[in-house]
C-alpha cells in the first residue's frame, strides 16, 4: 500500500492465470521444486498462457510541481503532492522516480535552474491548502540533473508551493514558503538564498499567519520579482474552509528582493489569494489569477477571475469573469503564458482553459 502511494504515476500489473494454466504451472512447480535450479525445470509452455492487465492506479493524483529544462527539450520533472520527484528524458514516454531515496515523499515546488540545467531545486510540502494534506521538511537541490539529492534547509517551512531561480544565476534563489497549515509559525513568507541554499534570509514577512504562495523573476530583469501572500489555515477539525484572511496580498521588488511594495491598483480590496504568471516574450504583460472574500462579485465583474497587467503590475484590470476559468481558486488554480505569445493564455484547475486573445475568451 505504502509503495502504491509513494509511487502514485506507476500503473501495476499482475498476471491473469487461465484455469488450464493454473493447473499446468502448479504440477510443474510442484515436479520442479526439489530440483537444484526450479527455473531450469519448468517449460514455457506452462505460463505461456499468461498476461499482463493493469490494476492501477489509473491517476497520479494532485500534482502542483512541474518543471521543464528549456535547453533539454525531452526533459521534465513532476512530482504529485505526496508522490516523490519523476523525470522523463523522452518527452513523457517514460517515467522514473529519482527521489525515492529521501525522508519526504511531499513535493510542492520544482525549479530547474536556466542557466544549468543540472541544478535542480525542489520544494517539500504540497502547498495546497485542505484538511488531508502532507508536510515536507524543507529545501532539496541536485547539481547532477536529479541523480543525486542535498537537503539545503528551511526544515520547518512546511510547505513551499513555488521556487524561482534566477535565469542567469543559479546560486540565487527564491522560496516561497506558506508554512504550518493548521497553526501558527514563524518560518513563512519569502526566503532568499545568494549561495545556491547553503544559507536563507527571509525577505518579506508580514506575520505568523501569513505565509507565502507564489513567487516569480522577470526573465528579462532579474532584479525584479513578484510575490504573492495568502493568509490560510483548513484544519482537518473545521467545519469550513478559512482561506479569507486578510493578510495576503501581492508584491513587487525592484531590487531584487531587498525591499517590496504591495501592488493594489486595480486589484479587489478584498482579494485574499494569487496565482501568477509573466509573459516572457512580454515580461511587461502579467496575468493574476485571483480569489476574494466577496460572495457574488462573479456577477458584478468586481471579484475573483483573471487580471492583467500591462505596465508590470503597477495597474490591474479583469479581463475574465467566468467561474469555469477560476473554478477552485481557493487551493488549485493556476495560470500560465505561452513562451513567445503573451496572447496564449492557459489556466488549470479542474479543467484546462486555452485563451488565445489575453485572456478576454477562453
Amino acid at each position: 500500500m505504502l509503495l502504491l502511494m509513494r509511487r502514485t504515476i506507476a500503473a501495476i500489473s499482475v498476471p491473469v492465470i487461465s484455469t488450464p494454466a493454473v493447473s499446468a504451472l502448479l504440477a510443474c512447480v510442484m515436479a520442479a521444486s526439489a530440483a537444484p535450479d526450479a527455473r531450469a525445470q519448468i517449460p514455457a509452455s506452462a505460463y505461456q498462457e499468461l498476461h499482463w492487465r493493469m490494476v492501477g492506479p489509473f491517476r497520479g493524483g494532485r500534482t502542483r510541481a512541474v518543471a521543464g529544462v528549456p535547453s533539454r527539450p525531452n526533459v521534465f520533472y513532476m512530482a504529485q503532492v505526496d508522490g516523490g520527484v519523476w523525470k522523463t528524458d523522452d518527452a513523457g514516454r517514460t517515467w522514473r522516480p529519482i527521489f525515492d531515496g529521501q525522508p519526504t515523499q511531499s513535493v510542492g515546488a520544482i525549479a530547474a535552474a536556466p542557466s544549468n540545467p543540472d541544478i535542480v531545486y525542489v520544494g517539500t510540502g504540497e502547498g495546497l491548502h485542505r484538511p488531508d494534506l502532507s508536510v515536507g521538511d524543507g529545501v532539496y537541490k541536485s547539481t547532477d540533473a536529479g541523480r543525486t539529492w542535498k537537503h539545503m534547509g528551511l526544515p520547518d517551512a512546511q510547505q513551499i508551493p513555488q521556487i524561482a531561480v534566477d535565469p542567469r544565476n543559479p546560486d540565487r534563489v527564491f522560496a516561497a514558503v506558506l508554512g504550518h497549515p493548521y497553526g501558527p509559525s514563524r518560518q513563512r513568507g519569502v526566503f532568499r538564498s545568494l549561495d545556491g541554499g547553503r544559507t536563507w534570509q527571509r525577505v518579506l514577512y508580514v506575520d505568523e499567519d501569513t505565509g507565502a504562495s507564489d513567487i516569480e523573476i522577470d526573465p528579462r530583469n532579474p532584479a525584479v520579482v513578484y510575490a504573492a501572500l495568502w493568509q490560510a489555515r483548513l484544519g482537518p477539525w473545521e467545519d469550513q474552509n478559512h482561506f479569507e484572511g486578510a493578510g495576503g496580498g501581492l508584491y513587487k521588488s525592484t531590487d531584487g528582493g531587498k525591499t517590496w511594495r504591495k501592488l493594489r491598483r486595480g486589484l479587489p480590496a478584498s482579494a485574499v489569494q494569487f496565482d501568477l504568471a509573466i509573459a516572457p516574450s512580454r515580461p511587461s504583460r502579467l496575468f493574476v489569477e485571483l480569489s476574494t472574500t466577496e460572495e457574488g462579485e462573479y456577477a458584478s465583474g468586481k471579484g475573483n477571475g483573471l487580471y492583467r497587467s500591462d505596465d508590470a503590475g503597477e495597474s490591474w484590470a479583469l479581463v475574465n469573469s467566468d467561474p469555469r476559468v477560476t473554478e477552485r481558486a481557493s487551493d488549485f488554480a493556476e495560470v500560465k503564458v505561452h513562451p513567445t505569445d503573451p496572447d496564449t493564455v492557459f489556466t488549470a484547475s479542474v479543467v484546462t482553459w486555452k485563451s488565445t486573445d489575453g485572456g478576454k475568451t477562453f
